[in-house]
């Protein structure tokens, strides 16, 4: 079996804005190497139940990169639950290809954040898939929501929240 692969890299917002999608200045970017762990068995493109993994792990990806990992979170007693996933499927992806992904905070609330995902073929460019996750920030030891944290939201810049309001 061949592993999907994710590695950061440096913005790749030209690849974006040829097919007509705006991407965030300070948006998370990285690159993804589609693997045989995700193709589906009957039509062998990638399933879509794959496309929940890849957004948690880009959306754990930008976090370790803001300097707040799951471990220093769980040792924090608090960790990121999703609480909704909205996903449009706008095309396929195969074993083999080689994608763009993005993904940047949309909006705050006192105890949850809209991450949207862009994820595009970086060889033709077209989009695969667009994705808002509503992530609830939750007290591991309540399990109910908990106050986003100040130096979590400084980790965030300001241009990269469209309508952020203030801690």
């Amino acid at each position: 079996m061949i592993q999907t692969t994710f590695q950061p890299i440096d913005a790749a917002g030209a690849s974006f804005k040829e097919i007509g999608m705006e991407i965030p200045e300070h948006a998370f970017h990285a690159s993804v190497q589609v693997g045989d762990d995700g193709i589906s068995r009957g039509v062998p493109h990638v399933n879509n139940a794959e496309y929940v993994r890849w957004i948690d792990r880009l959306a754990e990806m930008a976090t370790d990169a803001a300097g707040f990992t799951r471990a220093s979170m769980l040792g924090e007693n608090r960790m990121w639950f999703v609480a909704r996933h909205e996903i449009d499927y706008r095309g396929e992806a195969f074993e083999g290809d080689r994608l763009l992904a993005a993904t940047w905070l949309d909006s705050w609330t006192r105890t949850t954040v809209h991450r949207a995902t862009a994820i595009i073929d970086a060889s033709e460019p077209r989009p695969i898939c667009t994705a808002v996750t509503r992530w609830a920030f939750v007290n591991l030891e309540t399990r109910r929501p908990a106050r986003i944290p100040p130096e979590l939201r400084a980790a965030f810049p300001a241009g990269h929240v469209k309508g952020a309001t203030n801690p």
